[in-house]
């Protein structure tokens, strides 16, 4: 019986072996099986299914600001920012030759926004929920915002004493291979889901270009979590695929956490398979990995018990009273061997394992 140890160790040992030739890190034995059960992927938008290096696209300046002065005021607020959005802003404002002035007053509410006084003016500068708890009023301002939106960019209101002061449009674009990743887990019957602090119209722009179904918008930084276990205590069986520090809660709750190589090395080091290649292409990859391990391990199990099955009550003498079939107990050390080998040959066809996209 042996051979039952071995059905299921040794096929992992062999799928992990070949899941790192192609760049899939499984950090534990479970993480590559857990993989073979998941019919859920929840992507993060900025930086996994986009380029994560957000640039500015338009500004847009209400009545009595012009554009320098509010690129100023976005800037000196946004200065030494770690956010992608932040830093886009400062180095827009950087190659316009435009002054970085000094802020005072700095308060940062992660998720929503920045509140600090330049030049002895108080500056507000988020999103529309944060101007909306400044009682500053987007209503009727918004709407020459929408085209811009439904091109896939995000708006970053500035606020100024209280009143709109203008918008910074922030775009960021897709990865060359993000439509192919989905549109290859969809055909995994997958259900695809993409998870974004960015606002409605425009997570639903990049959504449809990328065949995403499912949008769950305006998500702040610690709600990623509280989501990934909502869809799991609803029976999903959830992966979720991240690369910044605010992923780092979801992936860690996940059934499967998965980051990129680009990640952060919190969100590498919160997740169960790290992929190498920093494309989501690879997420598609991984699922066919773990599939392919499960039905090798189905296999080992079934052959294994089959096996004793039959020779097991053979060497035992059980059709020795009705035919006088004996085991010589040569034979019987060779086929117990024998079984071993067939496991781990089967297990050792993994090797030749290649993932099978469409383009």
């Amino acid at each position: 019986p042996c051979v039952l140890g071995l059905a299921t160790p040794i096929a992992i040992m062999v799928g992990t072996g070949r899941g790192a030739r192609l760049g899939i890190l499984c950090k534990s034995a479970s993480a590559l099986e857990a993989l073979s059960r998941v019919d859920t992927v929840v992507f993060d938008k900025t930086g996994t299914l986009t380029v994560g290096e957000p640039r500015v696209v338009a500004v847009l300046p209400e009545h009595g600001m012009n554009a320098s002065e509010l690129m100023e005021a976005a800037a000196a607020l946004e200065q030494g920012s770690e956010h992608p959005v932040g830093k886009a802003i400062y180095e827009h404002a950087r190659m316009l030759e435009l002054p970085v002035r000094p802020v005072s007053d700095l308060s940062i509410v992660p998720g929503r926004g920045i509140a600090g006084t330049v030049d002895g003016v108080p500056y507000v500068i988020g999103n529309l929920a944060f101007m909306q708890e400044k009682g500053i009023s987007w209503e009727e301002e918004q709407g020459r915002f929408r085209e811009f939106m439904r091109q896939g960019a995000s708006p970053l209101y500035v606020g100024r004493e209280g009143r709109p002061a203008g918008a910074v449009m922030v775009a960021d674009s897709l990865k060359s291979d993000s439509l192919s990743a989905v549109d290859n887990l969809k055909r995994m019957q997958m259900r695809v889901v993409m998870l974004t602090g960015d606002n409605a119209a425009t997570a639903r722009h990049m959504a449809e270009e990328l065949h995403i179904d499912e949008v769950v918008s305006d998500v702040l930084p610690d709600e990623k979590a509280s989501h990934i276990m909502k869809m799991e205590k609803a029976g999903a069986r959830v992966a979720m695929v991240g690369d910044g520090v605010n992923d780092a809660p979801a992936l860690a709750c996940a059934q499967v956490g998965i980051s990129l190589k680009s990640g952060t090395d919190l969100a590498m080091e919160s997740s169960d398979i790290v992929l190498m290649k920093s494309h989501p292409r690879g997420v598609a990859e991984a699922l066919q990995l773990g599939r392919a391990t499960l039905h090798i391990i189905r296999q080992n199990l079934f052959w294994a018990f089959f096996y004793n099955t039959i020779g097991i009550p053979l060497a035992a003498g059980a059709l020795y009273p009705a035919f006088g079939i004996t085991l010589n107990p040569m034979i019987a050390a060779a086929a117990m061997s024998l079984s071993s080998l067939c496991v781990v040959f089967n297990s050792l066809r993994l090797r030749t394992f290649k993932p099978y996209l469409e383009k």
